[in-house]
């Protein structure tokens, strides 16, 4: 008896299954979006052959065993090369394995922002407006630089708009002991941590051996300031897109007067490298002092305690201190310098150039003009001649109080009350009140000869004296010129 089938019956057998797996083969394509490559594999033994179509997935191998013969397998073996080709499919059922895993990279042509429109439409927006804005365009890449004064009002706008925000500050080694308790404050009621900035060791050990600890009072606080703060801001910028400050056009004399609300930051540096690298944002740019003290109390935001002392502005410790009433809240910081040198360049790229012509009017980029200070009748406007003569005399008829001012100085300006106030007191008194300008060609005249130091410097001449005595304290208000006076006369 033959123990092989007739070879019809497998010729049959082989071609109903091939059909069947195929169909398998076609469908599990479609449902399951198989997309691997196929293979049909064909093993015989001595009483059956195994024939299965394996697909590369761990999900759905289905296989199928039945009885062939040996004269069977050249015909299988003429099929196979049919069945391992590619079958064809409609290009709208699911894409390669190629497309799938490994998609071709669509090259995107980055969108270059207009930052001077977008500050023109922001211009008008509120602080809260700004910082959502800022925080939406820019996510982890953008920071808020915190200084640990009031400027921690913008902690409080990031908070409000519900987005993550990042925090970092610079801390010089010699801030306050107040302001580094406030850090810990802010962190623990924000559940922030901030992201601190130091100076490199090497070069602060080299500018404090070479010039000691205090040189900044001797010959000015720009090297200081580059090797504690600008240097350190610069590595803390090259690791962001954007970031965002505090600072508003009321805070400094003639400088930072058209801050705008967003911009391409002019001098630092941004993560790409390169000009126009970074954006800078200023979301409190159009709000006043004032505005954002109120602001602060009614959110119950934690605040610096040296506010309280009197400090506004808060920088270094031995670089900033109190102010008195009257006074501008940067008199405060640098106060043996010129108020127009009042800042540490970290805001190098806002400060506004001024220069003051032969007829004293101060031009800002050859347009506006600063209008003249201390217009009251009873005070006397001194020429170079009159103050010369004035120095000269040796006994006067009448006394002289005399301020050396520069009409741009907001601290000039916010005296101007109680000195206007103080000529009309002293009016026919035997104490005449006087001005000088001493900015611009003056300049040099006033710190040989009359002692200034920084604007508003405040001179009185005794009658019978030929040196002018300099008014020592900071007290500017009517009642604290007048005890001056009434001592010396």
């Amino acid at each position: 008896m033959n123990k092989f089938p007739p070879l019809h019956r497998f010729h049959h057998q082989i071609q109903s299954n091939l059909n069947i797996q195929l169909h398998l083969y076609q469908s599990s394509t479609m449902a399951l979006a198989v997309t691997s490559s196929t293979s049909i594999a064909f093993s015989s033994s001595n009483s059956r052959t195994e024939q299965a179509v394996q697909f590369n997935s761990a999900s759905f191998q289905p296989s199928d065993r039945s009885l062939r013969s040996p004269a069977a397998l050249n015909l299988q073996r003429k099929r196979s090369v049919a069945l391992n080709a590619e079958p064809k499919r409609n290009d709208s059922f699911v894409p390669s394995a190629a497309t799938v895993f490994a998609p071709d990279v669509v090259e995107k042509v980055a969108e270059v922002e207009d930052f001077e429109k977008l500050a023109q439409d922001l211009e008008n927006a509120s602080p809260l407006e700004i910082m959502d804005k800022a925080l939406e365009k820019f996510g982890d890449d953008i920071a808020i630089a915190f200084s640990g004064a009031e400027d921690v009002a913008l902690i409080e706008y990031a908070h409000l708009t519900g987005r993550p925000y990042r925090v970092f500050s610079l801390d010089t080694g010699r801030l306050n002991p107040e302001t580094y308790k406030f850090f810990d404050t802010v962190e623990k009621h924000y559940g922030i941590r901030i992201e601190y900035m130091f100076p490199d060791a090497v070069e602060v050990q080299a500018l404090v051996r070479t010039k000691g600890l205090f040189s900044f009072y001797e010959d000015g606080h720009q090297e200081c300031c580059r090797v504690r703060k600008v240097r350190p801001l610069r590595r803390a910028l090259k690791g962001l897109r954007a970031w965002i400050t505090g600072q508003r056009k009321d805070q400094s004399p003639g400088t930072r007067s058209e801050v705008p609300v967003v911009q391409v930051d002019p001098v630092f540096e941004g993560l790409d490298g390169g000009s126009g690298s970074l954006v800078k944002w200023n979301p409190v740019a159009n709000v006043g002092g004032n505005d954002i003290w109120n602001f602060l109390r009614t959110m119950e935001v934690p605040v610096n305690s040296l506010h309280a002392q009197g400090y506004i502005s808060i920088g270094c410790e031995p670089c900033t201190r109190s102010v008195l009433p009257g006074q501008h809240e940067r008199e405060g910081r640098w106060w043996w310098e010129d108020a127009k040198a009042k800042e540490c360049g970290l805001h190098k790229g806002n400060l506004k150039e001024e220069n003051v012509n032969e007829n004293g009017s101060v031009d800002s980029n050859g347009s506006s003009v600063v209008s003249d200070i201390f217009e009251s009748q009873n005070i006397v406007n001194l020429s170079r001649p009159g103050i010369e003569n004035l120095l000269k005399m040796e006994d006067r008829k009448d006394g002289w109080m005399v301020v050396l001012y520069a009409p741009w100085c907001p601290f000039c300006q916010a005296m101007e009350a109680s000195y206007d106030e103080l000529g009309d007191k002293l009016a026919g008194s035997g104490v005449k009140v006087g001005k000088f300008r001493a900015d611009g060609d003056q300049k040099a005249f006033a710190q040989q000869e009359l002692q200034l130091g920084s604007f508003p410097t405040i001179l009185f001449f005794p009658k019978h004296s030929s040196r002018p005595i300099k008014y020592p304290s900071e007290k500017r208000d009517v009642d604290s010129l007048m005890a001056f006076i009434n001592a010396l006369r």
